[in-house]
């Protein structure tokens, strides 16, 4: 091998490890890059200021080859502001494509609520699956909702607002229940008390048919002016469920308290399926008063107050 190859081979392996050693240290990805998480660049930010906050992020390592890479990707349009998906561990010389040419990666995400969540496990569900909505934000946004943001699978764009998203379940469930209006307005009952109603069936009864029972006796409740004392609504006041509740807990005072108050609660405690409201609105109509579930989800019925204690002793302890 002549001395000009050597010299050409010995250029190219110094090349090889020099890119190599900033390749490692200075361009991959910091080991707390923050994978999942959505990065907004405002309009007007230059590059002098956009690196800055990629440093402070821990997005990037070096500031100067973050600008060098920019400019040579973006020359005179510079960087495009908008909001980036950091899907992946990415190298600084990538990020400094993406940042020139608007490469967004936004790319629709999954979400499944199921029947029966309130509004603080769907806000819990979505500030986990999109990190810029704020969870509290999102709950005083959806309060006023409550019972009707439809459980349902979406496709929402990483980049989407609490406010839309609120928007696109109340839609869904103004389209879905419309199978349902002759049936509810043949109850002859508002629907805003169907919804509540059926917040509680959904959480009480597991089948249509316990559904369609435990909806009569809950109807019935009402009629009769009993307090319809149901524990589910536990959940909306405190978290717990029957198995945690507490008899100190049931001297709550709070307009959720289905024992301490009469009539139903001021707002539906979840938001129900089609199947709940469907229920609620073709109850059952039996003699029965009482109603628990055992350990294995089935459900016992009473007529008596005493025939309900004698189904506690049997079924709960």
């Amino acid at each position: 091998m002549s001395i000009k190859w050597k010299l050409i081979l010995s250029g190219l392996v110094i090349f090889v490890v020099i890119i190599s050693n900033l390749n490692f240290y200075l361009w991959r990805a910091p080991a707390s890059f923050p994978v999942g998480s959505l990065y907004t660049l405002e309009k007007g930010k230059g590059v002098n200021q956009l690196t800055s906050d990629l440093i402070d992020k821990e997005i990037v390592k070096s500031a100067f080859w973050f600008k060098v890479f920019s400019v040579l990707f973006g020359g005179p349009k510079g960087i495009m502001a908008g909001d980036y998906v950091l899907f992946e561990k990415q190298n600084l010389v990538t990020l400094a494509y993406r940042f020139s040419r608007g490469d967004y990666k936004l790319i629709s995400l999954k979400i499944t609520f199921p029947e029966g969540l309130n509004t603080f496990e769907v806000a819990k569900l979505i500030s986990q699956k999109f990190p810029k909505i704020d969870e509290k934000n999102f709950i005083e946004l959806a309060k006023t909702n409550e019972g009707y943001l439809f459980p349902d699978t979406y496709l929402f764009l990483p980049n989407i607002s609490a406010e839309e998203i609120i928007a696109v379940m109340r839609e869904n469930f103004n389209k879905r229940i419309e199978v349902l209006l002759v049936e509810i307005n043949k109850f002859n009952e508002p629907v805003a008390d169907v919804i509540k109603m059926a917040s509680i069936v959904e959480e009480e009864a597991r089948t249509f048919e316990t559904r369609e029972i435990v909806a009569g006796i809950l109807w019935q409740r009402l009629n009769l002016r009993m307090p319809l004392q149901v524990d589910s609504s536990f959940k909306y006041i405190n978290g717990k469920t029957t198995a945690t509740l507490t008899t100190e807990d049931l001297k709550i005072d709070s307009p959720y308290n289905s024992y301490l108050y009469r009539g139903l609660p001021p707002t539906p405690i979840s938001n129900p399926g089609l199947e709940s409201i469907k229920a609620t609105v073709n109850p059952i109509k039996t003699d029965y008063l009482y109603f628990l579930s055992d350990k294995e989800g089935n459900m016992h019925y009473a007529k008596t107050y005493a025939g309900h204690l004698q189904n506690k002793e049997l079924y709960l302890k």
